[in-house]
This record gives C-alpha cells, sequence and structure tokens, in this order.
C-alpha cells in the first residue's frame, strides 16, 4: 500500500494557461499593464491635441457665428502677421523665462540645505513646509498675495509705517511675476532636490581633498550633477506660466494679456473656436522645442 501511494502522481494546483502564457511572455504582462492607462493618454490627450490642430485651420462665419469647416491658414496668418498678437506671445514668453529663471536661483541654494546640510529632522520640516502650500486652493494663494500687494495692502502699510514710501506694485507685470514664482516655487525645488541628494557625497570628499573650497566644489561638482534637475523643474515652471490665464486676471489687472487669456476670450466671448484653437497651438509648439533642449540637457533622467 506504501509502495503503491508513492507510486502515485500527486495532484498539485498548477497554473491556468492565461498564468503559464503571462510567465512564457513577460513582454504581454506589461503590455496588458499598461493598455488601460495607454489607452486613456491617447483618447483623451492625444485625440484632444489632434482634434485642437484640426480646428485650427477653420473658421467662423462672422454672420452666424458658426464654425465652417473651410481649410485655410487665415487664423495662423493673423497670429503671424498681426503685431499685437506676436506682442502677447512675447510677453507670455517672458514672463515664463523670468519666472523659470526666478524659482531656479530661489530653489538651488535651498534644495542644497536640504539635501546636502540639513538634518533629518530638519530636512523632514523644510519638505513639509515645501509641499504645505500645494494642499491650498489656487485662488487662495493668489487672493492671499493681492492683498498684500494691493495699493491699500499690507506691503504698502508696513512700509509706510516705517516712513518709507509705499511700493505701489499691485496689478502690475512685477505682481505678476512675484506670484508666478512663489505658486510655482515648489514645482521646482522639488526635482533639484531630488537631483542635489543623488550627488555622492564621495565626490565633495574628493573634491576637497584635491583641495577644493566648498564653494568651488559646489560650483565644479553639484551645479554640473544637479542640473536636470534644474532643467526637469524648468518644465514645470515654464509650461504652467505659459498657459496660465487666472493669475493675469487677477493680478496683473488690465492690459496685462497672456495668451491664456486670448484664448479664453475667444473661446468664451467672441466664440471664435477655430482662432482660439490656432493660437492655442503656440505654446505647445513652443514646449515640444523646450522638452527637446530639456531631454539633450538629461532632464528626464532627473524627474
Amino acid at each position: 500500500m506504501a509502495v503503491e501511494a508513492a507510486g502515485r502522481p500527486r495532484k498539485t494546483g498548477g497554473a491556468s494557461p492565461i498564468q503559464s502564457l503571462l510567465w512564457r511572455r513577460p513582454w504581454l504582462r506589461i503590455s496588458l499593464l499598461l493598455l488601460p492607462p495607454l489607452g486613456w493618454f491617447v483618447l483623451i490627450y492625444l485625440a484632444s491635441l489632434a482634434l485642437l490642430l484640426v480646428t485650427a485651420f477653420w473658421q467662423i462665419n462672422s454672420f452666424t457665428t458658426q464654425i465652417e469647416q473651410v481649410w485655410n491658414l487665415d487664423n495662423f496668418r493673423i497670429i503671424l502677421l498681426d503685431p499685437t498678437y506676436r506682442l502677447i506671445i512675447g510677453r507670455t514668453i517672458a514672463m515664463a523665462a523670468a519666472v523659470t529663471v526666478t524659482d531656479a536661483l530661489i530653489a538651488f541654494p535651498f534644495a542644497y540645505y536640504m539635501a546636502r546640510v540639513a538634518s533629518r529632522r530638519t530636512q523632514t520640516l523644510l519638505f513639509a513646509a515645501v509641499l504645505l502650500p500645494l494642499w491650498a486652493s489656487y485662488i487662495a494663494r493668489v487672493y492671499s498675495w493681492i492683498l498684500i500687494l494691493n495699493h491699500s495692502g499690507v506691503l504698502n502699510w508696513s512700509l509706510q509705517s516705517i516712513g518709507l514710501p509705499p511700493a505701489n506694485i499691485g496689478y502690475t507685470y512685477v505682481a505678476m511675476w512675484i506670484v508666478f514664482s512663489y505658486i510655482w516655487l515648489p514645482f521646482m525645488i522639488i526635482p533639484t532636490y531630488a537631483a542635489m541628494e543623488r550627488v555622492p557625497e564621495s565626490l565633495m570628499e574628493a573634491a576637497a581633498d584635491l583641495g577644493a573650497r566648498r564653494a568651488r566644489a559646489v560650483r565644479d561638482v553639484v551645479l554640473p550633477l544637479a542640473l536636470p534637475g534644474v532643467v526637469a523643474g524648468s518644465i514645470f515652471t515654464f509650461s504652467l506660466t505659459l498657459g496660465d490665464y487666472i493669475t493675469p486676471i487677477l493680478v496683473g489687472g488690465a492690459g496685462s494679456t497672456f495668451i491664456g487669456n486670448v484664448v479664453y476670450s475667444n473661446v468664451g466671448i467672441a466664440n471664435n473656436v477655430p482662432f482660439a484653437a490656432a493660437l492655442a497651438t503656440v505654446p505647445v509648439a513652443i514646449m515640444a522645442l523646450y522638452l527637446i533642449g530639456a531631454k539633450r540637457l538629461g532632464a528626464f533622467e532627473a524627474l
């Protein structure tokens, strides 16, 4: 009986054919895992961009205000030849560049202190301080700066209290620059900190052994290695400023028109969707060129 029992095949919980197939073909498992998000990405994002590009070549009937599917380049011709729109595009790019440079100059020393100097407890507190503003509403943060910068705000009151003239920077480009730099600063600090933390401490010790002072070691060792993180952060600050239209309306006041404001007014007020679509392709094209340059600088590896 014992020999007969030993000779019987043992029953095991075998894998199903689907499990066996997935086990033999790892690429199939990855494909099935990525299929839903990639399908959603193609359907929602890429399809909407394609529809945006197609709509940009149509026109609107000036009498009925209905979209006519007549293929032409009139919308792009207006954007390129009209000096008003060229000024708006240049103004938007200049503001995005100024905000990006400002945030990079602020974020680098802050991220360096967090990653290389601060203790673990201080590092946690600083990281929480960076993320805390992101938990508040975007509108609430903008309105808080309006209360600070307007003509009867906290800034002018504080300056007058100590006998200085009021700054009067409310509803100006300077106010927009300050608000944009504050709102997008966490998006620059986080990737810069991540890149800074990956710099090996042994490189700093080697630079010190070779006689380099701390400042030169930071300039020659840390900065080149952390540059991809700064460029990765600049993708967020530049693109978010490029497409924003709420802050120019609330903080910039009359006359501070950016690309987003013109797109919004043509969609919601003038009902000229083809022209709005044509103008919306401008920041898309700018960001495509920006991402190509960022990739060459290794920004995607730092994300």
